[in-house]
């Protein structure tokens, strides 16, 4: 099998810091050594697979529990602190014990339907906070930075739902405990490129490098203490209210409480998992599609005029509405074919595997190559054309589904939070189009992508919100 030699990769990665262009190497090395190559990173063998059919046929070939690759530093955090591993870091029958559970509350999209209202509430702040930061400027349109707007909202929005109260993410003032959490975040994603491929940098290397390991575990501990306390606190709530005689309601988290299928150490874990996974991967996707609108403004004109069709002027969508709009759902398809959040995944071969005509051993680590896949012709004609409506079914028999873009992945192992970040997309973006025209503002320049974890806008974002006349 054709690919790069470990000189090679340790160069390109470590010497020329490939760790923030791997979504560039996938299509490098694609062009190169063709759909599927080998790879050595240190003592790590890598297959990686750049074809939409190859990626099929793995995925297909799944059994019960897929095994998902480079979690190590998740567990081994998780060992040295005593904590539970959630639905993302577990493997085996701890992980189709928690899927099973979850996958039963927010999987089917008439789950998630009921938190419409709640989700709505968090929408009503977004367009709240743009005429804020709006007004703050002195052309009185410009948002500078949207991407910090809306990981704020996609944050607000996710532990609306887990944690069952509000943040306060998008207010003036952040209360303090909101704004540790955020800074622990982004300290996880600032050090995850070198604990994600542990697996390359020996642990030896650790007391004469220990600050990549250190901040690693600052930012988990960080992640954890915000989790628990709104997770006590919640069960608190539950306590008193069991003592009162009264009657216990609630959503996603108090169902988990008051079910006890998972122990408080899995919910801590989940939630934590649950979050960390909900915010990125959502405000990065929602400042694309903003982005795109207002470079192909006669796209955003055609999503509005549907829009305001289906809905009438100023009605509220809910999940149910969403249904009518082909062109919201297409949008936020078309900027993850573009731009797919994880521009890569990994498993480990539970079987030897027959692949493009080589045999992969049982226990290979596979990387599936989705950047190189969306962008590839053979699988989307004008690839790198913005086109949401190549995603609408033109007729009954017609079907869109494509394996060259698979952002939320498939099968058992896909993403358990898809219908929940979609519904925060659809419902955010439908109330902006029916408010805005979204433009460029003429400091931002064309907006490059970078990986950092996952793949987002290696500058900022800035647009300008500008009244819609009705």
């Amino acid at each position: 099998m054709p690919g790069p030699g470990t000189l090679a990769n340790l160069i390109e990665f470590f010497w020329r810091d490939g760790f923030s262009r791997i979504h560039e190497i996938q299509m490098k090395h694609s062009k190169m050594y063709g759909k599927i190559f080998k790879s050595h990173f240190g003592p790590q063998l890598v297959v990686s697979v750049a074809d939409r059919d190859l990626v099929a046929d793995v995925l297909r070939a799944e059994g019960v529990a897929p095994q998902r690759a480079n979690m190590e530093s998740w567990k081994e955090y998780r060992d040295m602190r005593a904590r539970s591993t959630g639905l993302i870091s577990a493997e085996g029958e701890d992980w189709l014990r928690m899927r099973s559970v979850l996958r039963q509350l927010i999987m089917r999209p008439c789950d998630v339907a009921v938190f419409s209202d709640d989700v709505n509430k968090v929408v009503d702040d977004l367009i709240e906070r743009i005429g804020v930061l709006r007004a703050q400027d002195p052309d009185g349109t410009t948002v500078f930075n949207v991407n910090d707007l809306f990981f704020k909202y996609a944050m607000e929005g996710i532990a609306a739902l887990l944690y069952e109260c509000r943040l306060g993410c998008l207010k003036n003032e952040i209360p303090q405990d909101t704004q540790d959490y955020i800074s622990a975040l982004h300290l996880m994603f600032s050090s995850f490129k070198t604990t994600m491929y542990a697996g390359a940098i020996p642990k030896w290397l650790r007391p004469v490098i220990p600050k990549p390991w250190e901040e690693f575990c600052h930012s988990w501990d960080g992640l954890f203490k915000f989790s628990c306390i709104h997770v006590d606190n919640r069960l608190k709530e539950i306590k008193s209210q069991l003592e009162r005689g009264e009657k216990v309601q609630g959503g996603l988290l108090t169902h988990m409480l008051t079910a006890k299928e998972m122990s408080i150490e899995d919910i801590y874990a989940n939630v934590t998992e649950m979050l960390l996974a909900g915010v990125d991967t959502t405000s990065f996707t929602l400042s694309w599609a903003c982005y795109l609108l207002a470079r192909h403004p006669h796209i955003q004109e055609q999503i509005f005029t549907e829009v305001t069709r289906t809905l009438g002027p100023g009605t509220v969508a809910s999940a149910d509405d969403v249904y009518q709009l082909p062109h919201i759902r297409g949008l936020v398809k078309e900027t993850l074919r573009l731009f797919p959040v994880l521009p890569g995944n990994g498993r480990i071969t539970q079987d030897d595997l027959v692949l493009g005509g080589y045999l992969i051993p049982k226990g290979t680590q596979l990387a599936l190559c989705h950047y190189s896949t969306s962008l590839d012709e053979e699988n989307f004609p004008d690839a790198l054309g913005f086109q949401p409506d190549r995603w609408i079914r033109k007729h009954s028999t017609d079907r869109v589904d494509n394996f060259g873009s698979i952002p939320f992945g498939y099968g058992i192992r896909s993403c358990i939070g898809r219908r929940i970040a979609e519904l925060e997309m659809h419902l955010a973006l439908t109330r902006i189009i029916q408010r805005f025209h979204i433009c460029v503002s003429p400091l931002t320049a064309d907006v490059k992508s970078k990986t950092h974890g996952l793949l987002c806008p290696a500058s900022q974002i800035h647009l300008q919100f500008i009244d819609r006349e009705n």
